[in-house]
């Protein structure tokens, strides 16, 4: 059973990871990249400081907390716990593998903190914002970001998905743990996201222009 799931999740590594071109090469690329995010990462905490002024302060430390922890348990448990070899240091692969820059990224791949991270941000802020179109991008994000891990040659696509349910956990904790505040959770109105919504159009807009 355990090998016939590893055979899927290399094959389903080579399919995704086989489709690629020059532009899509610096499009995902620079869209894996994390300090590229910070404008977007402000504009969360200046959406929250505008509407929710002393509460922010919580709500943003929920949101540092889950990005922090949801990286913990990717990187400093499951990849040290598993060891399980990223696709780009697996020497059988090394003659079909298509690497990006040649970066082969950390030894261990399972489970993906990139993934984490993003998909926690993501259901965590989702929740808070309360906004359809605010969530509808920022998980459209997180999607892309975690495709562009395997798309790069450094995540099979099990190590996504792991990923992504320790962000959801993660994100879901916090999220119970704000709630327990006491003004927080007689808050049950949205958050106005224009802010972020735009932020991060432009964002990949500008990627995608920078890419060309």
């Amino acid at each position: 059973m355990i090998e016939s799931l590893i055979k899927f999740d290399t094959n389903l590594f080579l399919l995704i990871n086989g489709m690629h071109n020059a532009y899509f090469d610096n499009f995902m690329y620079f869209f894996s990249g994390k300090s590229v995010w910070f404008p977007f990462y402000l504009s969360l905490i200046v959406a929250l400081i505008i509407n929710r002024k002393k509460q922010s302060f919580w709500i943003i430390l929920a949101l540092i907390l889950c990005i922090v922890i949801a990286d913990q348990i990717a990187s400093g448990f499951f990849k040290e716990w598993v060891k399980r070899l990223r696709p780009s240091h697996n020497e059988s692969l090394s003659d079909v593998i298509h690497l990006v820059r040649n970066n082969k990224s950390g030894l261990y791949g399972f489970v993906s903190s990139h993934a984490a991270n993003t998909f926690g941000l993501a259901l965590l802020s989702s929740l808070i914002f309360k906004n359809r179109f605010y969530s509808i991008s920022v998980f459209a994000w997180a999607i892309i970001t975690s495709y562009s891990r395997v798309y790069l040659g450094v995540h099979y696509p099990f190590d996504v998905i792991g990923g992504m349910f320790v962000g959801f956990f993660t994100a879901i904790i916090l999220f119970m743990l704000l709630r327990k505040i006491e003004f927080f959770q007689f808050e049950n109105k949205g958050i106005p996201a224009s802010i972020p919504n735009i932020v991060l159009g432009l964002s990949v807009i500008g990627i995608a222009v920078y890419s060309l």
